[in-house]
């Protein structure tokens, strides 16, 4: 039932209510409204044909522009970490079991009042091995303040990938947002088909997993390539089509590869609630020259473009140029400076962090009021949770699939018949 509570704003309330119990224990005094990834999604599709930004927080500076910018456009938000980024092995100082924290005080700090989700992106599960380790480590992601997860084994076979979203599963708070994948985000190569999701929907549904979101290789790279094909828009239509009775929405991925008319057709033709930004805003937030969708631009040597008066100083900047140089880092390799150099642009004058902060906030507010649809979706979040009267809205539907034709054994067989094409090997998590 709704928390009816006279005096107090709709924002208090959901203050109240609306944060999990990870988020109230680690900071019980704050007025960040850190919510399950699921009131963002539901909030999108209230709302109607509108996106939330998940954006890649690889630095302090990129989630302070990032929650400048939604509070900007009253728009709920998610911050994020992929694995590769922020796991065990990480190449940015942002990592799962500090962003949490850097958003809440971040929030405090700025005067945040709208809801943001925290998300694990790429939860990578490459082999089946990795899956005991999992069982160790997703805990500490949701003890460190995370609210929301995409457990991504599409790495591997289809019954595979499907036996893995499984064994995790008890490992997640019923509560959190959870999304999961088929195939990997590698463009035009080992693009997903109807069947195979539809066999790891119904397969999780049989089993009592009922995620928010499916992310799909539909054409899209991830980093800072420009992709000619780009979104694959039937694709991405057929396939939300054929899962609709389930009620997933879509997360896209690769965004920064694509340019604005194309993300508008997602927003307006699919299902999707959900999109990541990562590498674009990296490059804002150094100073570096884009063209209107994020990608930065080179110059004739190949080499990134740095705007005068942009960004981190000229002699930082020439000290990251030199480092890269050293490392042979070329293109999207650049995305390993963010470890080396977080201090070093933490310890720049305040001026310089703000005109960093600024380019992100201006870059993500665009996205979100002219890209996305996705202005004044934060009052719709809110009134998700005062309506659920608790953190946890619950699941969208209810299982109706047969276990007894998802048994483990049958999971295997029925994986065979997919015809199935992952493409390539290599590494595309981010």
């Amino acid at each position: 039932m709704p928390v009816m509570t006279t005096g107090i704003s709709d924002f208090d309330r959901a203050i109240k209510t609306g944060r999990p119990p990870n988020v109230v224990k680690l900071f019980p005094n704050s007025k960040a409204l850190i919510v399950s990834g699921k009131f963002i999604d539901r909030a999108m599709m209230t709302k109607g044909k509108s996106i939330a930004m998940a954006a890649n927080g690889r630095s302090n500076i990129i989630i302070r522009g990032v929650l400048q910018a939604a509070h900007r456009a009253n728009s709920a938000i998610i911050i994020e970490i992929a694995k590769s980024e922020g796991g065990s092995s990480a190449y940015c100082a942002v990592n799962y079991w500090n962003i949490a924290r850097q958003a809440d005080a971040l929030c405090n700090e700025l005067g945040i009042t709208v809801p943001v989700a925290i998300h694990a992106d790429h939860y990578g599960i490459k082999k089946e091995q990795d899956v005991d380790a999992a069982k160790i480590e997703i805990p500490t992601l949701f003890e460190a303040g995370l609210t929301s997860i995409a457990i991504d084994a599409s790495h591997m076979p289809d019954d595979k990938n499907l036996l893995a979203n499984i064994a995790l599963n008890p490992f997640i708070p019923s509560w959190a947002g959870l999304e999961t994948e088929v195939g990997e985000i590698k463009g035009k190569a080992g693009l997903s088909t109807v069947d195979e999701a539809l066999f790891l929907i119904k397969g999780l549904n049989a089993h009592n997993i009922f995620p928010d979101w499916i992310a799909l290789n539909n054409g899209t790279t991830h980093g800072i390539e420009e992709s000619g094909q780009g979104i694959q828009i039937d694709l991405t239509v057929s396939i939300h089509d054929a899962l609709e009775k389930y009620k997933i929405s879509g997360a896209q991925h690769g965004t920064s590869g694509n340019n604005s008319d194309r993300l508008r057709e997602i927003v307006a033709r699919t299902r999707t609630t959900k999109a990541n930004v990562a590498t674009a805003l990296q490059m804002i937030s150094w100073g570096l020259e884009v063209n209107d969708y994020g990608n930065a631009l080179v110059d004739k040597k190949g080499d990134f473009i740095k705007v005068e008066g942009e960004g981190v100083s000229d002699e930082l900047w020439a000290q990251m140029y030199a480092y890269a140089d050293s490392k042979g880092w070329k293109g999207g390799n650049y995305k390993s400076l963010n470890l080396a150099f977080e201090n070093k642009i933490m310890s720049q004058p305040k001026k310089i962090r703000d005109r960093m902060a600024k380019r992100v906030e201006d870059f993500v507010y665009n996205m979100i009021v002219n890209v996305f649809n996705g202005r004044d979706s934060a009052p719709v979040a809110i009134q998700k949770i005062l309506d659920a009267g608790s953190y946890d809205p619950g699941a969208k539907v209810g299982r109706f699939e047969d276990p007894s034709e998802w048994t483990f054994e049958k999971i295997s067989s029925r994986a065979a018949s997919i015809p199935s094409d992952k493409g390539v090997k290599g590494n595309f998590d981010d």
